[in-house]
């Protein structure tokens, strides 16, 4: 049974991970049974949860900074750089979070801005008013002002906590917006031009054997670009296509993308990295292939995909790959050289998929030594690790240490972080199977 007596009569409790656990056993027990509440008491338990939620993360974030705060003073007293101070925080956050470094490092960001220039908003928060969402929203959109602007914000916004408890997250964005253009257009402006200097496209897996390519855009090439896909689709269907409009518009931007403008000279070589076993690709098996950049398919998409590529009379180039017994892991030869080599490179990407840190899904960045070639660290598969950009950087900060994991089951990396907190990394198996022989197929597309 639920027992929430004493939510109205706050008592310290001591943020240590023993006293953390015993509630959160206690918690967890009360949910092995039915309530006992009746239909009011279950919503006013529900808000009274979301409300804890709120705070769980607002002591994250105080702790994050506090964690932040030893940090910088200790390697301050040891003469690293200043640019150095917080490397690698993010990440020992992430950690302890079970997250990507990525969001470690947004938490992390949002916990200094709201606890030492944000005091309405972080009162909010930690009352558990709002979300850490919400408080993200905030510091976003004050990012672009003074200190003394960004407070003043703070204090209209979030002033009136009962009142910023009830905004919806559109209603918030927009008076935070609207307080900062009365208070400083030029930095409003300024943003705005900063921004589109942050315009990329990325790729990320959808359902069913489908991606999402999103390009952030300025608005005016945005919506441009999609007036030019709907007259495309509207022309199409105009003259009797039957594919949907959605269908006419994602065909047009590929076939623009990948086959070329007509006005643009020379040819564009696209690879695509396909991983099978030969069992599979001559159609006698049915476990799912490995496409670099986008993750597992159906064998029977990559026989299609095989196919397809003969027809279109395609470059085809075929690379036997080896599995280990047990694990199904790429395993590959030593090389002496600093640099990985092309293809010693090319199978750690294979292999590794995306970044081997615990939760990141960043793509591979950056191939590492875990024993650093300074300390005769070799240049070969066993000793070469695939990273994001931030978590090679991370764990070039003090404290950290990675090294091969011996043994006989594959490929294992043991980072150790700063406070003692250890973790293994394995690569993903290749293939389901390992009693066959992978192959790895690259199409090189000339259009």
């Amino acid at each position: 049974m639920f027992d929430l007596s004493g939510v109205s009569e706050p008592a310290a409790t001591p943020l240590d991970a023993r006293a953390i656990d015993t509630f959160r056993a206690q918690l967890s027990a009360a949910l092995e049974s039915p309530s006992g509440l009746d239909d009011g008491g279950r919503v006013d338990a529900i808000r009274g949860l979301e409300a804890l939620a709120c705070v769980v993360t607002a002591a994250q974030a105080h702790l994050s900074v506090e964690l932040d705060t030893s940090r910088r003073e200790e390697r301050a007293a040891k003469g690293v750089p200043a640019a150095q101070l917080g490397r690698g925080v993010g990440q020992e956050v992430a950690h302890a979070r079970r997250e990507s470094p990525h969001r470690g490092q947004r938490h992390l960001g949002l916990a200094r801005i709201a606890t030492t220039e944000l005091p309405s908003t972080w009162r909010a928060w930690r009352a558990g008013r709002i979300t850490e969402w919400q408080a993200t929203l905030i510091a976003r959109e004050t990012a672009c002002l003074s200190r003394e602007d960004r407070l003043a914000v703070d204090t209209a916004v979030a002033g009136d906590p009962a009142r910023l408890e009830r905004m919806g997250l559109r209603e918030l964005v927009g008076e935070l917006q609207s307080e900062a253009n009365h208070l400083d257009p030029a930095s409003v402006v300024a943003r705005r031009r900063r921004a589109e200097t942050d315009r990329h496209v990325t790729l990320r897996p959808a359902p069913d054997t489908m991606t999402w390519l999103t390009a952030l855009l300025p608005v005016k090439d945005g919506v441009a670009a999609y007036a030019a896909l709907t007259r495309s689709a509207d022309s199409a269907r105009a003259g009797g296509d039957r594919r949907g409009k959605g269908q006419v518009m994602a065909d047009a931007l590929v076939g623009r993308v990948v086959e070329g403008d007509t006005t643009t000279a020379g040819h564009q070589r696209v690879s695509l990295n396909l991983v099978m076993t030969d069992h599979d690709l001559f159609g006698a098996g049915d476990q799912p292939a490995y496409v670099d950049g986008y993750g597992p398919v159906p064998s029977e998409l990559a026989r299609e995909i095989v196919a397809g590529a003969c027809t279109r009379k395609e470059e085809l180039w075929l690379r036997r790959l080896y599995c280990h017994p047990r694990t199904g892991e790429l395993v590959a030869a030593d090389s002496r050289s600093r640099l990985f080599p092309r293809s010693l490179a090319r199978f750690i990407r294979l292999r590794d998929r995306v970044c081997r840190t615990p939760w990141c899904d960043a793509p591979v960045r950056h191939l590492d030594h875990p024993v650093p070639r300074a300390d005769d660290g070799p240049t070969s598969e066993v000793n070469g690790q695939g990273l994001c950009e931030a978590c090679n950087y991370a764990k070039e900060a003090p404290g950290w240490w990675a090294r091969p994991s011996p043994g006989t089951d594959g490929h294992e990396i043991e980072t150790t972080l700063p406070t003692g907190h250890r973790y293994r990394s394995r690569p993903p198996p290749i293939v389901a199977t390992v009693r066959r022989t992978p192959i790895r197929i690259d199409f090189v597309l000339a259009t």
